[in-house]
């Protein structure tokens, strides 16, 4: 009985997996990346972009093979207890936490502030609690109802963004796209250089959190054959949306306008169809389907992160708790949603490194994320030398060339962003540090 309490419902086909891969990320597609115009220009970001996407598409291919080998819940925390221990399970568990704890927060004030557009006498910040409350629930009452959710609110944004790229094709000039192309920098150079390594993190934006359907692999149906399929569809779903959505709104128009707007997207179109236009207001609420597909998702992915710490000795057992009708880690989903709503409510007070805490939640996220990834390659190469005979249904192909690209990649991405988020940066650290001593007390008074 104490052992079936412990295990998650299995219901999810590869086409709710892929719709929680893609779903996950897709609000990067609608907002966000365009910082990465101000701080490196069009093609400055353009550079940024191929980057980030050779290291996603790297990494996607090669982190499949542990998803595959090692379907947990815990995903990377899993993967990292498995091959070096719990010390570096911990690490690995604490990035993960942190990539999936800080987003949330930052997409619901981002719902917030755009249904306030909508509605002026709303509070944004009422607006996104009521979006974390409503979402919370959805996960707690049954995943197969929230991934089929997840997919259906997945496909509508997809659509809504190739709408968008139909819409503006008659309005695009690549003269448009490559004035001023490498921001401040005259033409590529050091300087420039020093711009695309500066916008990584938007460009990371693009694709953060496609990893958590790692966190949903205790739920599939048959996750060796359907991760596969769910994880290499989704990343390539994800680098044709996110250059398609770049190139076609910075050629619309002037992109320095859109550089650093929260909503890109509408105010490119408005250029093409003017600001009456049915096409626009489609796309304005429509493009709701994409925020809401990324907060749903990504609550999913950190109660199974906390489920699966819980579960493992690092939490207090209390958040390895499963609802006893829906089998879903209920304990652990309210306990991430306190923690982001807390967030919410602090946006007026607190501000790091002169950005708002918004700017800085993403930026924590990026520094999970850039964290997790470097250990779960490090993983990858561990375990096929301490363990030759695990059972791999799906290998890495291309090894060791393709997991080494997406390591070394990953490592250049996480030393770009601490040089440009240095306070961020000190903050991070000094959190994981903390954590750290928590979960080893916590851990040994649960071993006693």
């Amino acid at each position: 009985m104490a052992e079936e309490s412990t295990h998650l419902s299995k219901s999810l086909s590869a086409f709710h997996l892929w719709g929680i891969a893609v779903g996950l990320v897709i609000s990067g597609e609608y907002f966000g990346w365009s910082y990465g115009w101000g701080t490196a220009g069009t093609l400055g970001f353009f550079v940024a972009t191929v980057f980030v996407a050779v290291m996603y598409t790297a990494f996607i291919f090669s982190f499949t093979e542990l998803t595959c080998a090692v379907p947990h819940a815990g995903g990377p925390f899993a993967y990292s207890l498995r091959a070096f221990g719990r010390w570096g399970g911990l690490v690995a568990g604490l990035a993960t936490l942190v990539e999936f704890i800080f987003a949330p927060p930052a997409i619901s004030l981002a719902i917030g502030a755009y249904l306030n557009v909508q509605f002026p006498n709303l509070s944004p910040k009422v607006a996104a609690l009521g979006a974390y409350v409503v979402f919370m629930t959805l996960n707690i009452v049954g995943v197969h109802i929230a991934a089929t959710f997840e997919l259906f609110v997945t496909v509508a944004a997809i659509i809504e963004l190739l709408v968008f790229m139909g819409v503006v094709a008659p309005g695009f000039s690549w003269d448009n796209f490559v004035k001023d192309g490498w921001g401040v920098a005259p033409h590529f150079g050091w300087e420039a250089m020093g711009g695309i390594f500066a916008a990584i993190p938007f460009a990371i934006w693009f694709f953060l959190a496609i990893e958590g359907v790692a966190m949903a692999a205790e739920e599939a149906k048959d996750p060796r054959r359907s991760i596969p399929v769910a994880y290499i569809a989704g990343v390539l779903t994800l680098v044709s949306l996110a250059f398609g959505v770049m190139i076609f709104a910075g050629g619309v128009g002037d992109w320095h306008a859109l550089a650093n707007l929260n909503d890109p997207l509408p105010q490119a179109m408005k250029t093409v169809v003017g600001a009456n236009s049915g096409w626009l207001h489609m796309l304005v609420w429509l493009g709701l389907f994409g925020l809401v597909a990324s907060l749903h998702g990504i609550i999913m992915g950190y109660a199974r992160q906390i489920f699966a710490l819980a579960r493992a000795g690092f939490l207090p057992a209390v958040l390895g708790r499963l609802h006893p009708r829906f089998r879903t880690p209920y304990v652990a989903t309210i306990a991430g949603g306190l923690v982001g709503i807390a967030a919410i409510f602090s946006d007026d007070v607190i501000s790091i490194a002169g950005q708002s805490l918004t700017a800085t939640l993403v930026t924590m996220s990026v520094f999970g994320a850039l964290t997790m990834y470097i250990l779960s390659m490090a993983s990858l190469f561990r375990l096929r030398i301490k363990e030759p005979s695990l059972v791999r249904p799906y290998s890495a192909p291309l090894y060791p060339l393709l997991p080494g690209l997406a390591l070394v990649f990953a490592v250049i991405a996480l030393i770009a962003v601490i040089y440009y988020n240095l306070e961020i940066g000190a903050i991070y650290v000094g959190f994981m540090a903390v954590m750290a001593c928590i979960f080893t007390f916590v851990s040994k008074r649960r071993a006693q």
